[in-house]
């Protein structure tokens, strides 16, 4: 599911990766107007399925965080203001649901960005993340290029 959820560089909000143009990929905002519009190769444009939160021992993919979220939140939007919040207060919510996230390499405007995309997420009913985890390791092209070894 997150693998066509885009967020694009310099643009407001989520959009659903509809169609594949010639040059552009086709989105479609993920608000009320559902507002369709192309994304150009200039635009810098990122799947959230891409998207991974700095831990002290590894990477933790963006839809484990909004899987803990949602468990935290009970599937009901975030209750931390993220506008108006302070840098301590987001540390002290992403403590909660990411407890081990790396203090050094995540900034605020990080949580801020993360707690915005699952409000709208949650508003908009796209909240099954463990669909998302649950996606195997290895490509099937990975898996067919291994041989068995043979014995001699």
């Amino acid at each position: 599911m997150l693998q066509t959820i885009l967020a694009i560089s310099g643009k407001p909000g989520l959009y659903r990766l509809v169609s594949r143009g010639n040059r552009s990929l086709i989105v479609e905002s993920i608000d009320a107007q559902h507002r369709r519009m192309p994304a150009f190769g200039g635009d810098k444009v990122i799947s959230l399925a891409d998207i991974a939160m700095y831990t002290e021992e590894e990477e933790v993919p963006l839809a484990q965080v909004f899987s803990n979220m949602k468990a935290h939140e009970e599937g009901k939007v975030a209750s931390i203001e993220y506008k108006k919040a302070s840098k301590e207060e987001l540390f002290n919510y992403l403590a909660i649901v990411l407890p081990n996230f790396d203090r050094d390499r995540v900034f605020p405007g990080d949580v801020k960005k993360l707690v915005q995309w699952y409000n709208i997420l949650v508003e908009n009913k796209i909240d099954n993340f463990e669909e998302d985890l649950q996606q195997p390791e290895e490509s099937p092209a990975e898996e067919a290029t291994e041989t068995p070894a043979e014995e001699a």
